[in-house]
């Protein structure tokens, strides 16, 4: 393989590394943050220390990097980032964390296969995706789009019995009992539900604020500084006088909101707003189940989470839904082959004679139609 035909796999081969990367980013904040929310973390204090890391972090690279790339500030540009900041780093993350105290970070992951369903459905609305209900990858999509949804209510509704794991069995009666007792399954979902629909526009914003702020750091550092300041103000108005929510030691609150910051706010954000530029917001979501499926086998190892067959079940219709969706956006990417009437050959420049023929010369491509008239084609 020559080096050229190499590097055009490689530069072909980013998109898809690059959405991998981030799932299994998101997997490890999933199993990170359900071990310190299950140690008493606050999720309003930690949605704020995650962004103000992330802010510290990125901040000085994209005041270096893009100092000259930068666009001017507007006020459009700026009410965008306000309301991107609000949508992903206040909303999402608090509705997200606290969805997932009610339920396990399996459950949680799982939920998340909706967003590209949800995606796609906004990205449709407002003409960033194209769908023509003639063609059958186009129905492909829609009909994978309903089969998602329905997959996160079997999810949400359905329990089923319990699968038991050799490094789950004995704990599974006791965590059962207790999630009968303290957990209420239908007010997680519901939240992380929520917060899902938050993060799927959050998305759709990015991809349209890109356009007039190409920026992609900047636009990150920014997101993640009025991020910590509007989730600052949110807290200080829920948590007031709770003093205490705010002390932060060496253990894993101090772990999960520098990774939280570093990964999956400014390397996601940044890397998603790269990617998206090229693949679209309904590519960047669409890789969802492989963390599922990462957070499922780290959860039930790590936290000794349980599966039961309603969740099992629900996730195989969701990933099933979902790579409907994949593949038609994948035909969508497919050149159309109508070229029958309008050929281009690679030929020589024409040059009529004195008599009216056709003279070949340098080389140039010509559009055989508008060369030969239909009815006197050969």
């Amino acid at each position: 393989m020559s080096k050229e035909s190499s590097s055009q796999l490689f530069n072909r081969a980013k998109p898809f590394l690059g959405v991998v990367f981030l799932q299994f980013g998101q997997a490890g904040m999933s199993i990170i943050a359900k071990f310190a929310l299950n140690r008493g973390m606050n999720h309003y204090t930690f949605a704020v220390y995650r962004n103000t890391v992330a802010f510290v972090v990125f901040a000085p690279f994209a005041v270096f990097f893009e100092r000259k790339a930068r666009p001017t500030m507007t006020l459009s540009i700026f009410l965008k980032i306000t309301l991107l900041s609000l949508l992903e780093p206040v909303i999402d993350q608090n509705l997200y964390y606290t969805g997932m105290k009610y339920t396990t970070a399996t459950f949680s992951a799982a939920m998340c296969n909706i967003m590209p369903a949800i995606t796609f459905l906004m990205a449709w609305t407002l003409r960033l995706e194209r769908v023509n209900l003639r063609r059958f990858h186009s129905q492909a999509k829609v009909v994978g789009t309903f089969v998602t949804v329905g997959g996160a209510m079997i999810m949400t509704l359905i329990k089923g019995p319990i699968i038991g794991l050799p490094w789950t069995k004995e704990t599974s009666y006791v965590q059962s009992e207790d999630a009968a007792n303290e957990q209420n399954h239908i007010k997680g979902s519901l939240m992380i539900t929520a917060g899902i629909l938050c993060w799927g526009s959050f998305y759709i914003l990015q991809a349209i604020t890109l356009k007039s702020y190409p920026a992609a750091l900047s636009l990150t550092s920014l997101i993640c500084m009025m991020g910590a300041v509007e989730g600052a103000m949110l807290t200080l108005i829920v948590e007031k006088g709770n003093t205490a929510i705010w002390s932060i030691h060496w253990d894993t609150k101090l772990l999960s909101a520098l990774y939280g910051g570093i990964i999956s706010s400014g390397v996601s954000y940044y890397m998603s707003g790269v990617i998206m530029r090229q693949k679209g917001p309904v590519f960047v979501t669409s890789f969802n189940p492989l963390s599922m499926v990462i957070v499922a086998i780290l959860g039930s190892l790590c936290l000794s989470e349980i599966l039961n067959l309603g969740r099992v079940i629900g996730a195989v219709v969701i990933v099933t839904g979902l790579y409907l969706v994949i593949w038609g956006k994948s035909k969508d990417d497919q050149p159309s082959s109508n070229m029958t009437n309008e050929q281009v050959l690679p030929i020589e420049q024409s040059t009529p004679t004195k008599n009216g023929d056709i003279e070949i010369s340098n080389h140039e491509a010509v559009n055989v139609s508008k060369v030969i008239p239909k009815d006197e084609a050969v």
